[in-house]
């Protein structure tokens, strides 16, 4: 799950590929898979972002339970950064040393399964996985209807806001309409005699494709409308819906209710934004960045275009899926069922291993069930609105170009909102550049 780098912006979702010299040097040593003597354990390894901090020790748990009462098979966690983590999972396996298990962001699943990384989940991992989890979170985990893989933290989006700040401009509570939205976004700007922004009504950022793209795709979803088309050939956000959400960013930047130029990761946590559509990994970074003024933040559904609208939202998330070069991959399977599937005392009702883990770093998984139980009284009560979207939440599309895909849609949601393009320039640029991308016989 991501966390905000030491500068107060979003680590984890930088999509820079640039693999480090050092990782080509030493990363890269094969899996150790046991002597190879009669009734030695296979050790599978396990290579993921988990990397430093929550997550590592997170994980941590359950592998060294895992080892402490499985002789047969042992697990070894492999991790690093999560900007080299696909250019790791493709230079790894280029070289025949890919890890056993992988945890690949979603997006990606169409570029692993095209180059042959990723193995179809078993008949009966498969159907565990399409009964026991939400349908974003089953959809992301798969590739042309067959599934790779347990889904394992999943991100659904709301709108942030500040509860002072809305208070403060009259405003009785968190928009449930694009007008309203609006309307909020303009009472709750402020700014100097000087002309100078104190407070955003609405945050847009620039920090990455996940932030700029995320928030886009949250509020295209809520309007009925897709950035790609089923079969994944063609982009639609030209249609209605993407004029309609390219227009309402616009409006925003033009009459001065938004400044992509801020970092809204630290400008929200300082009062100086009133709200901001974003995932629900930052709640617990907003909790320890703003001490008692966490008490501020209030989480809602993204509001939608007109009363009585459907909801719908955005979904990301990652995956614990088997390697096709794995020589042991009964046993991997047999691993992550355990993780994934089986359940364990929790705070209250039974839950599987890894929706414990997920929770107890202020993440969730797409196990409903799991996260009714685990976010019962006494949980956060900003984590609910996120639970509650993962009944109606839109997967983020992950056919082969989709990481290129993603990079071309920010590049001209930024030329939107800098005033490069207009409304219809930027989704004409989209249309064409996105494409050719998609389109491409991979």
């Amino acid at each position: 799950m991501r966390r905000p780098s030491g500068t107060g912006g979003p680590s984890r979702r930088h999509f820079a590929l640039a693999l480090p010299s050092a990782l080509l040097v030493s990363g890269c040593a094969g899996p150790r898979r046991g002597s190879g003597r009669p009734g030695d354990p296979i050790v599978l390894t396990l290579l993921s972002h988990y990397a430093s901090g929550e997550l590592k020790e997170a994980l941590r748990g359950p592998v060294d339970e895992w080892n402490a009462t499985h002789d047969r098979v042992k697990v070894r966690t492999k991790a690093v950064e999560f900007t080299d983590l696909l250019t790791t999972f493709m230079v790894r396996q280029a070289a025949g040393q890919g890890a056993d298990i992988l945890h690949p962001y979603c997006l990606w699943n169409g570029q692993l399964v095209r180059a042959g990384v990723l193995r179809p989940a078993p008949p009966g991992h498969a159907e565990e996985i399409r009964r026991g989890y939400g349908r974003a979170a089953v959809a992301s985990a798969s590739v042309g209807g067959t599934v790779y893989g347990y889904p394992t933290e999943v991100q659904t989006y709301a709108l942030y806001y500040n509860r002072r700040l809305l208070r403060e401009a009259g405003v009785a509570g968190p928009p449930r309409t694009w007008p309203e939205l609006e309307d909020t976004a303009y009472r709750t700007t402020r700014r100097d005699r000087y002309g100078n922004t104190l407070v955003q009504g609405f945050g847009l950022s620039t920090a990455d494709d996940s932030t700029t793209v995320g928030q886009t795709l949250a509020l295209l979803n809520a309007a009925g409308g897709s950035f790609v088309s089923g079969d994944g050939r063609r982009t639609v956000i030209d249609s209605p819906a993407g004029r309609a959400v390219f227009a309402l960013e616009h409006r925003l930047v033009a009459r001065g209710a938004s400044d992509p130029g801020v970092n809204v990761y630290q400008a929200f946590a300082s009062g100086q934004v009133a709200m901001v559509v974003s995932a629900g990994w930052w709640t617990g970074s907003l909790k320890s960045l703003m001490g008692k003024d966490y008490g501020d933040v209030g989480v809602a559904p993204v509001p939608v275009p007109a009363a009585g609208d459907e909801r719908a939202t955005l979904a990301t998330g990652f995956m614990l899926g088997v390697n096709t070069a794995s020589e042991h991959p009964d046993a991997a399977w047999e691993f992550l069922r355990w993780l994934n599937a089986g359940r364990v005392r929790g705070r209250g009702a039974p839950a599987t291993r890894m929706s414990v883990l997920q929770v107890s770093v202020g993440s969730l998984t797409g196990r409903a069930d799991d996260m009714r139980g685990l976010l019962g009284e006494g949980s956060d009560p900003n984590l609910r609105p996120f639970r509650d979207a993962l009944a109606y939440a839109v997967p983020e599309p992950n056919g082969p170009g989709a990481q290129q895909a993603k990079s071309l849609l920010r590049k001209n949601i930024e030329a939107l909102w800098t005033g490069q393009q207009s409304v219809d320039e930027a989704l004409r640029t989209t249309r064409r550049q996105v494409d050719q991308e998609v389109s491409r016989s991979w």
